[in-house]
């Protein structure tokens, strides 16, 4: 009975916790975002009126959809002469403010290499002995490593993130030759799954064959193989 009411529980949490997150989510951007924006928008309304819970509701909204709205017009206006001309006057200007230019270069840095259109960071997953032979390892192909550490190997060297588990944000750069690595067909975002849910959630792996392959711990284990 008691393991019944856990499953349960268990399962009412995974029902329930993507439905929480996103109201979280929502009330976050409404307080943080919508709040600010909607005062500094609607000034001159009657404050009565807004302190309205329907109305003030109503604002929030508005004002996110403005802020989000803005945003993006900036981005668009960023791809005319006008606007790099402006993004490019105020970056000088940052670069000339003591500690400001620090934490600006290090922010736009970290945009940058996340924000690549052409090629993302995570270009796909790999399969490597580590931290010992015989033991695998599950990783992301970054890049092609270059500068000096390319020359003083000697060998065309790979950059591979090898992340953690569950949290992913954190793990180790590795920098292999190319004939150490498996190239898998997953996709970054099944092997960011698989990682995050400690192996508990595989993705499939479709065109495949079932193999026996013997286990000495225990009964038979059927693999898949590709055809």
């Amino acid at each position: 009975m008691f393991r019944s009411i856990r499953n349960s529980f268990i399962a009412g949490v995974v029902v329930i916790l993507p439905l929480g997150v996103t109201i979280i989510v929502i009330n976050f951007l409404l307080d943080r975002l919508g709040t600010p924006a909607s005062n500094f928008l609607f000034w001159y309304l009657d404050r009565d009126w807004r302190s309205l819970p329907a109305v003030e509701f109503t604002l929030e909204i508005i004002s996110v959809v403005g802020v989000f709205l803005l945003i993006t017009l900036l981005g668009y206006t960023s791809r005319f002469f006008v606007g790099r001309f402006v993004f490019s006057s105020l970056e000088k200007l940052f670069d000339r403010v003591p500690f400001i230019n620090t934490v600006y270069r290090t922010v736009k840095q970290i945009v940058d290499t996340f924000g690549q259109q052409k090629k993302a960071v995570f270009q796909e997953v790999v399969l490597i002995e580590y931290p010992r032979p015989h033991c695998y390892a599950l990783g992301f192909l970054t890049s092609t490593a270059r500068g000096e550490t390319q020359a003083v190997t000697g060998e065309h060297i790979v950059n591979i993130f090898v992340p953690t588990t569950p949290n992913p944000t954190s793990g180790f750069l590795l920098m292999l030759p190319e004939q150490d690595i498996k190239r898998l067909t997953m996709s970054v975002t099944d092997g960011m799954k698989l990682i995050i849910s400690g192996g508990a959630v595989v993705p499939p792996y479709e065109g495949a064959e079932a193999v026996k392959v013997e286990n000495p711990a225990g009964p038979t284990e059927i693999l898949e193989k590709p055809e």
